[in-house]
């Protein structure tokens, strides 16, 4: 793990409640596609996000969901807007995309869980990877949708892959599937038992669908995610 000072690159809101974070690193810095990193605000207040970014990408991308004025990530938010260099200390976190499998892939995500598998499909496709990749990103509304084209034309690169956004509560101008993320999963896929899973959001929600997908097949040594650590 290296401590690196940062340059404030972009900071834009991409939703009311997410903003786009790009740094610009003084020095390259290696990392795998799934790792997070973590925002220095003091020696002694360290703050985890994921790396949206592919390695190799000349910014570090964070994608940072801010509700409320004092909450915990608007304080960081806060920081970014008052600040031109800043603090980061990475590579961190076991659950990256392991480049050595040629299993099918489901990437799942809720919310600004995102991030966290956005690095991995974004990494696959400027590597021309020829592995199934199933991407699924939860929201609970429409207009909590950003990027989707820009993820769909990435995504589209990739030979065999799909990307199906899921709304929970919908509006009647929501043209995609909806519902709970992980129950539309479990509809549209049988067994899991082939799978490399990835997982992202809260840790409740992660929780439930580890206990969820393994009764219908998945095996625990091949499901990733950070919140396995704390769960």
């Amino acid at each position: 793990m290296n401590a690196i000072e940062c340059q404030v690159h972009l900071l834009e809101p991409l939703t009311p409640n997410v903003h786009k974070v790009l740094l610009k690193p003084e020095k390259s810095i290696d990392f795998l596609p799934g790792q997070y990193l973590n925002f220095v605000m003091s020696d002694e207040d360290k703050r985890p996000f994921s790396i949206a970014s592919a390695p190799g990408d000349e910014f570090i991308e964070l994608q940072i969901g801010a509700f409320g004025a004092d909450s915990y990530p608007m304080q960081v938010i806060e920081r970014l807007n008052a600040s031109d260099k800043v603090i980061v200390e990475m590579p961190l976190g076991n659950a990256q995309l392991r480049t050595d499998s040629e299993r099918p892939l489901l990437l799942l995500a809720g919310g600004t869980g995102f991030s966290y598998i956005k690095s991995m499909f974004e990494y696959l496709a400027a590597q021309g990877s020829n592995r199934p990749v199933i991407v699924y990103w939860g929201l609970r509304e429409p207009d909590a949708c950003y990027e989707l084209e820009k993820t769909r034309q990435t995504i589209a690169k990739l030979p065999n892959a799909s990307f199906i956004p899921v709304v929970e509560n919908p509006t009647p101008e929501w043209q995609g599937k909806t519902g709970l993320v992980h129950e539309v999963v479990m509809q549209d896929i049988v067994s899991f038992e082939p799978y490399d899973i990835y997982l992202a959001g809260r840790f409740d929600m992660v929780g439930r669908i580890r206990q969820d997908f393994v009764e219908q097949g998945a095996l625990l040594e091949h499901m990733y995610a950070d919140a396995f650590a704390f769960i």
